[in-house]
């Protein structure tokens, strides 16, 4: 059965995939955005839910200060006996921890801190009952992955530490997961760093303490030879077995938006199915490659996939796609059900002010080609701006959105890239409810906006390179959002949508 690739598109990077019954369930990494881990659930590994998040709670999450790129990196998601692990590292607080839930949708635990550097833990249970954490992790002087006993549920370390790889001779090992198949533990792990030479390599042991011998075929994925391929840096992998018996691997990849070499929807979530050599070695996909389109025994035959948003506000729950900048101020966000409206109550923080909390929501870029539109109630609005976005961080973002001051209302069109910010453009407008819009392609944001009873009128557009992951002053590792926004005063909208158009969904435009 053919499916898409990518199977979780825009910035969901390092997943992480387990399977209980008939359902798998993948997380991703969040950085500095809150609520923490998403949680994406399917039947048939092809179209995937979210359908909550792990980390939904300041106690759990704290991203106070949290650098562009900071908190919390690379999950990884286990069931045992009844019970749902997850664990992860928040860079910006304390470091590893792992938290536990019954059922998969919460409430999950409060955090158990593990006495444990480095970064990418993962957990594995032996044949005897035994858990077994593995991360990235210095002992005495020597890095590689660590590996220890542990009590999941305190986060209690029960045995020695050791060193059990330095990796395959690539920088940057990390990524590490142990699985015991066929009486052998696997330790795969991500090398190369997550960039154009991010690759995944397999080992394997008759002790989960070592030595551990290389696949003869390493990489076992890899896109660092297909340089002129619309798919990069594959890598940061998870296994699974379906009920059927069949391996597939759920890993990381960009794909560009030109010859370039570059990419703004940031790292996503790829699915290609796994076969083993007679002598016991994974090959993903065909022989390390992985496509947009791929053909694979799924559990079942996909659907067509949508990734269009649209919201009236006339829930009082904020939809769950609808992430924060760090930890949020809930009386920032208001949604009034009656009317159908979201107000934004802005404060002195702005968009562009780092390790901070401004009033901002947004969700991923889902493909190249979008089209976004939220309508704005400049009558009951007063902010100093509010808007939409194409946001990748504080640095980095094209804004078109109302202006209020003493002599009226503007529609503005401003960028910020690096440590500059140009407002481009400011026109008049009336009371009337304003359609703010931006569309997107392979090669730039188009900005526009329409008055009720009026044409629409373009303001400018900014090059996809402004908000690519290439081009950032320090090392980056989310996507580009579409955000709703309010700076000093409020900002009323009556709806918020996303369109993918089917076009969208195009073959690769480089082989």
């Amino acid at each position: 059965m053919q499916y898409q690739n990518p199977i979780i598109p825009g910035y969901n990077p390092d997943p992480s995939i387990c399977r209980v019954g008939e359902d798998f369930y993948i997380v991703n990494s969040t950085f500095e955005f809150f609520p923490g881990v998403p949680i994406y659930h399917s039947r048939n590994l092809a179209n995937w839910e979210l359908i909550g998040h792990c980390l939904t709670r300041r106690s759990q999450l704290e991203l106070e200060g949290c650098r562009n790129s900071g908190g919390i990196y690379a999950p990884t998601l286990r069931y045992h006996e009844g019970m749902f692990y997850m664990i992860t590292t928040n860079v910006t607080w304390k470091g590893n921890f792992v938290v536990h839930a019954e059922d998969i949708r919460g409430p999950w635990s409060e955090p158990c801190w593990i006495d444990q550097g480095g970064i990418d833990p993962s957990l594995m249970w032996d044949d005897d009952g035994t858990c077994y954490y593995c991360s990235t992790g210095t002992i005495d002087g020597v890095r590689g992955i660590v590996v220890f006993a542990i009590d999941p549920m305190t986060g209690q370390i029960l045995s020695d530490k050791k060193i059990v790889s330095t990796g395959c001779g690539g920088q940057c090992t990390e990524g590490p997961h142990i699985y015991k198949i066929n009486g052998y533990y696997y330790l795969m792990t991500a090398e190369g760093g997550t960039e154009y030479g991010h690759h995944e390599n397999i080992l394997r042991a008759e002790s989960i303490w070592g030595p551990y011998t290389p696949c003869p075929h390493n990489p076992i994925l890899s896109h660092v030879n297909r340089k002129g391929y619309e798919i990069q840096a594959t890598g940061h992998a998870d296994l699974v077995e379906d009920q059927n018996g069949n391996w597939w691997a759920v890993c990381l990849a960009y794909r560009n938006f030109s010859h370039a070499l570059l990419h703004n929807l940031g790292r996503e979530t790829f699915l290609a199915p796994v076969s083993w050599t007679d002598d016991g070695w994974p090959i993903i996909g065909h022989h390390g490659y992985i496509d947009l389109v791929m053909d694979g025994p799924l559990p079942s035959s996909p659907k067509p996939v949508c990734h269009d948003l649209s919201l009236d506000f006339h829930n009082d729950v904020l939809d769950p796609r609808m992430l924060y900048t760090r930890n949020p101020n809930p009386d920032h966000f208001q949604i009034n059900p009656e009317e159908g409206t979201l107000t934004l109550h802005g404060t002195e923080i702005s968009i562009s002010q780092p390790g901070t909390s401004p009033t901002i929501i947004s969700t991923q870029q889902p493909a190249f080609c979008t089209h976004v539109e939220a309508v704005l109630d400049t009558s009951a609005s007063n902010a100093r701006r509010a808007g939409i976005s194409a946001y990748y961080n504080n640095d980095y973002h094209y804004d078109i959105y109302i202006s209020c001051d003493a002599h009226g209302q503007y529609v503005g069109f401003t960028k910020s890239v690096h440590d500059m910010t140009v407002e481009i453009t400011r026109q008049s407008v009336g009371t009337s409810p304003v359609t703010l819009r931006i569309d997107s392609d392979r090669e730039k944001y188009t900005f526009s906006y329409q008055e009720e009873g009026h044409d629409p009128i373009v303001l400018g557009s900014g090059h996809n390179a402004g908000l690519s992951t290439e081009g950032t002053k320090t090392m980056t590792f989310t996507g580009t959002m579409f955000a709703l926004f309010a700076e000093e005063g409020d900002g009323v909208f009556r709806s918020f949508q996303i369109q993918v158009p089917p076009e969208d969904r195009e073959a690769p435009h480089a082989k």
